[in-house]
């Protein structure tokens, strides 16, 4: 299984985050503040999360707002995140290290369960390619791909290449509003059980409330 593939399989992961989470927080540009933590710190949250921070990317949009509850690992160090708008359309960024060229859109396999894709074209400096039932743009930079996608007809096509030419990497301040805090990435922390004894190796408690 490539990357590029995981990345696929891990959209409707992402997409269900982003869709149970009540929350939303804005990762917009804007000045830095006397409050953002050094960069080592940054680079620690990012490492906490599986991640590097310069595979952070922030995008903006008019009338989206990043879903904090989304931001998490693709494949091995990547990363990626969903915005949302007040309707519940959705628009997925990721981010990963680059081992196919988006120029082969036709030769990429298609996880949507569609037929394969309808278009697979150049725009700008990226490629545009769709299916059936959802599109996407995708660039590279360095070693990296940046891909941004978002179900069919939920995101119109303008709207999603504005999304997709926002997107860039995070500076410092934006890196503290996206990185989940040190100690609170998914999966650092470990699951309270109330059936388990406070004390020695015994079996768990499972008398009637013992796990309330």
């Amino acid at each position: 299984m490539t990357s590029h593939t995981r990345l696929r399989g891990l959209w409707p992961a992402l997409l269900v985050l982003t869709l149970v989470g009540c929350g939303t927080e804005h990762a917009g540009a804007g000045g830095a503040s006397a409050d953002v933590p050094d960069h080592a710190e940054l680079e620690a949250r990012a490492t906490a999360l599986q991640t590097r921070a310069d595979h952070v990317y922030v995008t903006e949009v008019a009338g989206y707002t990043l879903a904090t509850q989304s931001v998490g690992v693709l494949g091995d160090d990547g990363f990626g995140s969903s915005y949302t708008d007040k309707n519940g359309h959705v628009i997925q960024l990721g981010v990963e290290r680059a081992d196919y060229s988006p120029a082969d859109c036709n030769k990429k396999p298609v996880a949507d369960g569609s037929a394969g894709y309808t278009v697979c074209e150049r725009e700008g400096e990226g490629w545009y390619s769709a299916t059936a039932l959802g599109h996407s743009y995708a660039r590279t930079e360095g070693d990296v791909s940046v891909t941004v996608s978002a179900e069919l007809p939920a995101v119109d096509r303008a709207t999603l290449r504005k999304a997709a030419e926002a997107a860039h990497p995070a500076d410092d301040a934006e890196l503290d509003k996206v990185l989940p805090p040190l100690g609170q990435a998914p999966g650092s922390q470990p699951i309270q059980r109330g059936d388990l004894p406070p004390e020695g190796d015994g079996a768990p408690d499972n008398e009637v409330g013992a796990s309330g």
